[in-house]
């Protein structure tokens, strides 16, 4: 009987509420900027102005169209090669890779990062590479944007520059020249332009390696020797369990700072190239 009648209580409690929810009249939604007050709605009468791309793909109704075409593919193929292009046939891999045997002579494992040596790559082989840029842009890329030489024509413009690049690391020592004409059977070359550009670029490429190891080995020696003193000291001392490279690597960066290390390494890797100017 409690039961029954606390339930009773209950119900005679809610009842006031829903009657007055009920006799409420419904609220009206509440309008968009911008948005139709007839209806509920609500729906705005002027949509954002957002732009229509339409791409269509329909059959060349003339030579030039299918000629433009296969220049908009062979534009596409060179800007997907282009990272390639600047990474072999410039000075970055012989930057880049000094600037590696430098951070691994010093015993540095994080510092500085990856990312900030490839930074430091990138405008080295810019300011290098400046003077070669700028005759491609004068000769090829305006002239092509204006319409005034064809893209064979401008492909020749760009190409020379960088083949007088790639040639001038190589004048010295053209060993390297040597071994592909000969691997590919072809005729002792008179000049540069008797040399093909798809036999320059792998030459020009070991080349850099080359010279880059060899930087790398004479910036190892000083710091090796730091190394060896060290290791001498803590056995003499009968500290087996230290680690010679945590001693080490102090008297490394106080010497590479003391002699302006940074400076010197930029200023002899920007004066091995060879560059017309």
């Amino acid at each position: 009987m409690k039961a029954v009648f606390a339930l009773c209580f209950f119900f005679s409690l809610s009842m006031p509420a829903v009657l007055t929810a009920q006799a409420l009249p419904p609220t009206p939604p509440l309008p968009f900027p911008g948005a139709s007050t007839e209806g509920t709605a609500g729906i705005p009468t002027q949509a954002p102005l957002i732009p229509f791309v339409d791409l269509s793909v329909r059959n060349p109704t003339s030579g030039q169209e299918v000629a433009f075409s296969v220049q908009l593919l062979l534009l596409l193929t060179v800007l997907t090669l282009a990272p390639s292009i600047f990474i072999l046939m410039t000075s970055f891999l012989r930057i880049s890779i000094v600037l590696d045997f430098v951070k691994r002579a010093l015993s540095l494992q994080q510092v500085p990062p990856n990312q900030v040596i490839l930074g430091i790559s990138l405008f080295l082989t810019v300011f290098v590479m400046w003077s070669t840029f700028e005759r491609i842009y004068t000769n090829s890329v305006r002239p092509l944007s204006e319409g005034t030489i064809s893209v064979s024509e401008a492909y020749r413009e760009a190409e020379a520059p960088l083949r007088i690049f790639m040639y001038n690391q190589m004048r010295a020592n053209p060993e390297n020249i040597r071994l592909f004409m000969a691997m590919r059977n072809l005729p002792r070359p008179e000049s540069l332009a008797d040399v093909p550009t798809y036999v320059l670029i792998p030459a020009f490429i070991l080349s850099e390696l080359t010279i880059a190891f060899k930087i790398g080995i004479l910036l190892f020696i000083p710091f090796i020797i730091i190394d060896m003193v060290v290791a001498s000291a803590l056995m003499s001392m009968g500290m087996i369990m230290l680690p010679p490279v945590m001693i080490s690597m102090p008297f490394k960066l106080i010497l590479f700072v003391l002699v302006d290390g940074w400076g010197l390494l930029t200023d002899q890797i920007v004066r091995s190239f060879v560059i017309d100017r």
